[in-house]
């Protein structure tokens, strides 16, 4: 997996990460980051899409970027998932 793209022209530039994010769900909340890998835990159960809404609010409020940059490429009804962020 091609973990970092760049993209340029004249006037942006635009990086584009992938992460491999594990959950897990419970009361004690932590967010490790170890270079291409997430870990994180959230209080939403995982129904109706609960647990990805936070996981995306999560990672917007971590990562100091709107969720409208953040996407869910895989995995989205497992613990395992692949993330795409753009700075």
């Amino acid at each position: 997996m091609n973990l970092i793209d760049k993209y340029n022209n004249n006037l942006l530039s635009v990086y584009k990460m992938k992460y491999l994010v594990t959950v897990s769900f419970n009361s004690s909340h932590f967010f490790h980051v170890e270079n291409n890998e997430i870990k994180i835990s959230l209080k939403s159960k995982p129904e109706s899409g609960k647990a990805n809404k936070e996981l995306i609010k999560s990672l917007s409020e971590r990562f100091n970027v709107s969720t409208n940059k953040i996407k869910i490429l895989s995995g989205f009804s497992t613990r395992k998932k692949v993330v795409e962020i753009l700075f």
